[in-house]
């Protein structure tokens, strides 16, 4: 039971470190692990691939916002968030650096044109980027815009929270609110205006991504057919059509309710009424109490009635300071009367009160069915007037650049290797040699026992230092428990748990000792009678040494008794009787 226990804590201690071992690929990519980073390049045509590995690239092509926000406070209005190209802070791969957001509670936007605008008609928009939330997420957003081909708003200096999108795509958290948005701009075909349009919730949880501080690739597919999918890690986490599972739906009602009905006086709602012919009994008594005096009872044998509850402390003193003006009159504390704790009750006694049976309450007619109800009333459908059907929401508005637009409050969000392709297999392979690669290594390098404890531990050992020592101390305890009771143990044995032993031990032996004595006394017989015949022979020349050597014989076998005999009184296992010869 002691190893079983110990087996399973320990089990329970370190069962996350092989949790990631799933995520090794095979063999195919062992060839590619072995040589250095290398930055993707793009198996298609794509109308941007950026992978942030060049720093002058990245002056060139991307352009810091110096616009301000409305409405704000002008100390917070600026986009004066900070961006860097920097290594990953953790599975850093030497040459491989990304875009980061330094800062965080500030407002931070950047972006970039494509190649080309992108004009939905015929072929998937496929966007792709990856993510890595280096110090989690606190609340705030890590999703990027895709901003509409507008005459108004070419100048991406200008580019901020009002600049029109026509796609936002990407993680978004604030407190335990999990997002992962897909938002297109629809534009009502009968008056221009635009409204956004929200993606349903992805039904595969989401938190992981915002705290495992790991590589993730966001990757939105929408296609002509009016479908779309969204993936995370390139499993898809939500799909479906772009007609049926947005918020508010594309498409209006074709009917609305008329705004200007209003229910007709007569109309009757209600489906029960009081019946009006129902007469209340003459033997109905609604002023009738629901409890009256119980009569019957009688007061308790015991009670007492001359005495109080509760009576005053004759033990208290009037502390020396009370000023009875300020303070009142002083009055000793009240105690439970000690005579009412084995009386049945004190003071004076009253009737106690019991149910009426002659209580019945207000009396109320029964409901009936009423005969002019008309159900409930609502107001007529009209043709809306906004109605439109709309039977291609692919075609959005043509996009021209993509952006970042981001407060968080959170620092150190990396962001890597995005991609905006027609092709769903340009796109694959882009991730097949940037993120699924990078994936690989790590999955590679949490091979070691450091290192799958380093991910199990989110890469901080000094929390996991103090969760270790928490569930030893169980363990401790435990084993010194054990040490404990085992010295109990032992100094609660004494020699008389083994006394019984001891005397069936004594048994044997003086059995066996029965037995020598009898072949001691035959041979002492003997030995005697020849001692006598040579001690006859003897007297004569030798009295005086014979008396001397009895003198001794008798000496010895007095000491031998001595030595033998057991103390008065003790409590020592028996022993055998010396032979008194």
């Amino acid at each position: 039971m002691d190893r079983l226990f110990v087996t399973v804590l320990f089990s329970l201690l370190f069962s996350g470190f092989n949790a990631d071992k799933d995520h090794i690929h095979n063999e195919d990519f062992s060839d590619t692990l072995n040589h250095g980073y290398r930055s993707p390049v793009p198996k298609g045509f794509a109308y941007l691939a950026e992978h942030f590995d060049d720093p002058e690239h990245l002056k060139k092509q991307w352009v810091l916002s110096q616009a301000k926000k409305d409405d704000i406070d002008e100390e917070i209005a600026k986009y004066d968030g900070i961006w860097k190209l920097e290594e990953a802070s953790k599975y850093a791969q030497e040459g491989n650096t990304g875009l980061v957001l330094k800062s965080k509670a500030r407002h931070a936007a950047i972006s970039a044109p494509l190649s080309r605008p992108f004009y939905f008609e015929d072929k998937p928009l496929v966007v792709q980027y990856e993510v890595i939330l280096q110090e989690g997420q606190e609340c705030g957003g890590a999703y990027l815009k895709l901003l509409t081909l507008d005459s108004q708003h070419k100048d991406l200096k200008l580019f901020n929270d009002k600049t029109p999108y026509t796609i936002m795509f990407g993680p978004d958290k604030c407190g335990n609110d999990h997002k992962l948005h897909f938002i297109f701009r629809h534009q009502n075909p009968l008056n221009g205006s635009f409204e956004e349009k929200h993606c349903k919730k992805p039904k595969e949880r989401l938190e992981d991504a915002f705290k495992d501080k790991q590589p993730h690739l966001y990757t939105l597919i929408i296609r002509p057919d009016n479908t779309f999918q969204v993936k995370l890690d390139n499993s898809v986490v939500n799909e479906g059509s772009l007609l049926d599972d947005f918020t508010p739906p594309v498409n209006p009602p074709l009917e609305i309710e008329d705004p200007n009905d209003k229910r007709p006086e007569d109309w009757d709602e209600r489906e029960k009424i009081p019946d009006p012919l129902a007469i209340k009994p003459e033997d109905w008594d609604e002023d009738a109490p629901a409890q009256i005096i119980d009569e019957e009872a009688v007061i308790p044998d015991g009670w007492l009635e001359d005495e109080s509850a509760m009576i005053p402390d004759s033990s208290a003193i009037k502390p020396e300071d009370w000023d009875n003006e300020m303070d009142g009159e002083w009055e000793p504390p009240m105690l439970s009367n000690p005579l009412c704790e084995k009386a049945p009750g004190c003071g004076p006694w009253k009737q106690p009160l019991k149910q009426n049976p002659r209580f019945k309450g207000k009396w109320l007619a029964p409901l009936i069915n009423n005969p002019n109800y008309k159900g409930k009333w609502m107001p007529r459908l009209i043709h809306n007037p906004a109605y439109f059907n709309d039977e291609h929401p692919f075609k959005m508005t043509p996009i021209f650049a993509v952006g970042f637009e981001l407060w968080s409050m959170s620092p150190d969000i990396f962001f890597d290797n995005i991609i905006i392709t027609d092709s769903e297999e340009v796109a694959k392979k882009w991730s097949d040699d940037s993120f699924e690669l990078h994936r690989a290594k790590i999955a590679q390098q949490n091979e070691t026992l450091w290192g799958r404890m380093m991910h199990s531990m989110n890469h901080k050992p000094g929390w996991w230092a103090i969760y270790f020592i928490y569930c030893a101390i169980p363990v401790v305890m435990y084993i010194s428990y054990l040490i404990k009771r085992s010295g109990e143990d032992k100094q609660d044995f004494k020699p008389e748990d083994r006394e019984p032993l001891q005397n069936e031990e004594l048994n044997e032996e003086e059995s066996v000792a029965d037995e020598e004595d009898t072949s001691a006394e035959n041979k002492e017989t003997d030995q005697k009678n020849k001692e006598e015949t040579d001690g006859k022979q003897k007297e004569v020349v030798e009295p005086e040494e014979s008396e001397n050597s009895r003198e001794s014989d008798e000496a010895v076998t007095e000491e031998s008794i001595n030595k033998e005999k057991p103390l008065e009184g003790g409590d020592g296992p028996r022993r055998r009787k010396p032979n008194k010869e």
